[in-house]
């Protein structure tokens, strides 16, 4: 299907508007209530608790943003997670079903399903399990082609996107191959994928991927994570949409 044009229409904020010093932490309904208040759309991820309940929150791991929890979101059960004390808030983690209430469709919403590249699906099926009753406009992206591929089949009439870089060295992707870690930087799956747009990382824009996606395939490109003014000219230039992150444009 062909992206919705409220994709491109308004900035994305990164994980909500959010700012630690001011108590407003990422994922969280206080940084998505910010982006409410100034008609941002947002970006935010989703994980699977051991419950099996899709919770909103970046990291696999619980250490960084939590001030009593340890090890990973997926060893635990969503009303453990729920339980937990985020540092400097007193908000907490949500369950996706919790997050979308306090939108309630006012802005648009890009959800990103995490992944580990072994080939799960659960958390893209209960996902799709919350969306369903949801009214207002969302569009889903992972770093997974699979996950791509499964959006198509499970959910063809939501708007998908894979998100890509350059470069695949980080831990996070330890599983995947060297000729995984090639295509991905390459959208060299694009045909198994077929994406109804582009996430690319902002300082890989002028490589050949997002190029021949925005101009040949004519498909609208977003850019992340834009937190400079530097990085603002290079989304300017090489992409449709920004999602951005530490400033409000």
């Amino acid at each position: 299907m062909a992206a919705p044009a409220w994709l491109v229409a308004r900035p994305i904020a990164h994980r909500g508007l959010h700012d630690r010093a001011k108590g407003v932490i990422e994922n969280t309904a206080g940084a998505a209530r910010a982006a409410i208040e100034r008609n941002f759309a947002i970006e935010c991820d989703v994980q699977l608790t051991r419950d099996l309940e899709a919770v909103v929150f970046h990291d696999f791991a619980l250490e960084r943003l939590t001030a009593d929890g340890t090890g990973k979101v997926a060893e635990r059960t969503a009303a453990e997670v729920g339980a937990l004390s985020l540092k400097d808030t007193t908000d907490r983690i949500l369950p996706l079903a919790d997050f979308l209430a306090v939108l309630g469709g006012r802005v648009p919403l890009v959800l990103e399903i995490k992944s580990t590249f072994e080939g799960d699906l659960r958390l893209t099926r209960r996902t799709l399990e919350v969306l369903k009753g949801y009214a207002g406009p969302i569009a889903v992206k992972s770093f997974d082609p699979e996950i791509v591929v499964a959006l198509r089949e499970l959910a063809p009439d939501r708007p998908r996107g894979i998100i890509g870089q350059a470069n695949y060295e980080h831990p996070e992707y330890v599983r995947l191959s060297k000729e995984q870690k090639h295509a991905a930087a390459n959208l060299l799956h694009f045909e198994r994928s077929r994406p109804d747009f582009l996430s690319w990382q902002v300082k890989d824009l002028q490589n050949a991927a997002p190029f021949l996606c925005r101009h040949a395939a004519g498909l609208p490109v977003m850019t992340w994570t834009v937190r400079t003014p530097h990085d603002r000219e290079l989304a300017t230039a090489g992409a449709d949409q920004m999602v951005f992150e530490g400033f409000v444009p």
